[in-house]
């Protein structure tokens, strides 16, 4: 019996994805697991399972074709005794909606058949507010896909009875001009936009248009922090982990989400509700050949300085060679990023929606400070400081609550007693 393999849906709001390899032939006998296709995704890349025991009849996917969730990939010869209920990527396409009675009873509200979505998808539109029936989909027989909520989503909601179209259209951001004929002026190319540049693209458009930035920035000085990480980093890398600014700054940042909850949430508009997570995963942008990514350091309030200096050094290995798993880029409460490396300075970081805030690190430099100490006239003394910014989403946080969550993670870095003690 011939069976068609579609891709399934990946979860996470995932509808897409691009074909690295196809790792079969056609005639090739395969069983139920093997390893049939590679696919990056705009989370990781991922290694498609054969859904049956078979031989490949038809492959229709090639490396570097984009193909969407419900897409066929390829076609299998199995045994219809072996395979009575077809392939389980089916399972992609949408359930049947519920019958609906075509008279509602007496007194009662008819009900309206479930809209097709994945689960992430229900989830991301109850974040941003929006009705799933309002939405136009573009998913296989009639599946609203993820970016069809965040579409939605950056067009606003539609106008009310008292609203005109002037009014609305006053409202809402203008719409891009047509780009202009660049071949006029010279030669030009153009590249997809594709996996994680694409993803970046539109996470980040819909954060700027969704979410009102409050960004306060300071200078942490690191010089007693310092003294600590270079007596401790050999014994610390001989066992596998680097000791780096950032493992410090992950166990800072996890004290301080202790102090403010507010700041380790996320925004349900739907429901008008904080939810605050009783879990500390932290998000520490990584910068890769193919674009930022983001994976997750999870329960770091649990962890020791030196766990958390293997975990992290071992996770960012892993995610520049894209080998991180899916599991392993979701979930994040809050996100550290630091553009020291580079020798960043001082900059404005965009929040990662859902959650509700960011904090980001620049290069830590050599500087001339002013200190009074002992009671003594001031002095003049190098110090090493660091740039540190906190960004916070105005409609869960004030300024003045980035500002209180900045100093304690700044009285934490300053002093590595204080660190210690924040860890207990």
């Amino acid at each position: 019996m011939s069976r068609s393999f579609k891709l399934p849906d990946l979860g996470e709001g995932i509808h897409e994805g691009e074909v690295l390899a196809v790792l079969v032939a056609v005639g090739d006998t395969v069983r139920e697991g093997d390893p049939i296709l590679e696919v990056e995704t705009d989370k990781a890349a991922v290694e498609i399972p054969s859904p049956v025991d078979g031989t490949v009849k038809e492959i229709r996917v090639k490396p570097g074709d984009v193909v969407k969730v419900g897409d066929v990939l390829m076609t299998f010869e199995t045994d219809a005794a072996a395979d009575p209920g077809g392939l389980t990527a089916s399972a992609a396409q949408p359930a049947p909606p519920e019958a609906v009675p075509e008279t509602p009873e007496a007194g009662k509200t008819p009900k309206r058949p479930p809209r097709p979505a994945s689960p992430a998808t229900r989830r991301l539109a109850r974040e941003l507010g929006v009705d799933l029936f309002a939405v136009t989909a573009s998913g296989p027989q009639g599946l609203v896909t993820a970016a069809d909520v965040r579409a939605f989503a950056a067009k606003g909601p539609a106008p009310g009875p008292a609203e005109t179209p002037q009014a609305a259209a006053a409202a809402s951001p203008p719409e891009a001009p047509p780009l202009p004929d660049f071949d006029k002026w010279g030669a030009t190319e153009r590249i997809p936009l594709r996996s994680i540049r694409k993803s970046t693209a539109r996470q980040m458009a819909l954060a700027w248009s969704q979410i009102p930035h409050v960004h306060t920035q300071d200078r942490v000085d690191l010089t007693e922090l310092e003294a600590l990480r270079r007596k401790h980093r050999e014994a610390v890398a001989a066992q596998g982990g680097r000791l780096t600014l950032t493992v410090f700054a992950l166990k800072a940042t996890a004290a301080a989400l202790k102090r403010f909850p507010d700041f380790n949430a996320s925004l349900d508009p739907a429901a008008g509700e904080i939810v605050r997570k009783h879990y500390f995963h932290i998000g520490v942008a990584v910068d890769t050949d193919d674009g930022l990514i983001v994976p997750v350091v999870r329960d770091v309030d649990r962890k020791s300085l030196r766990e958390l200096a293997v975990e992290l050094a071992d996770l960012v290995a892993r995610t520049r060679r894209r080998k991180t798993t899916r599991e392993e880029l979701q979930g994040a409460t809050f996100t550290l990023t630091n553009v020291g490396p580079l020798g960043g300075g001082h900059f404005s970081a965009i929040i990662n929606p859902p959650q509700v805030a960011i904090m980001g690190m620049g290069a830590a430099r050599m500087e001339p400070v002013v200190l009074a100490a002992g009671g003594g006239p001031p002095k003049i003394v190098p110090r090493l400081m660091m740039p540190l910014v906190v960004c916070v989403d105005h409609r869960v946080l004030d300024g003045a609550d980035a500002i209180r969550f900045m100093q304690a993670v700044k009285t934490a870095l300053q002093d590595p007693e204080e660190l210690l003690m924040a860890m207990t």
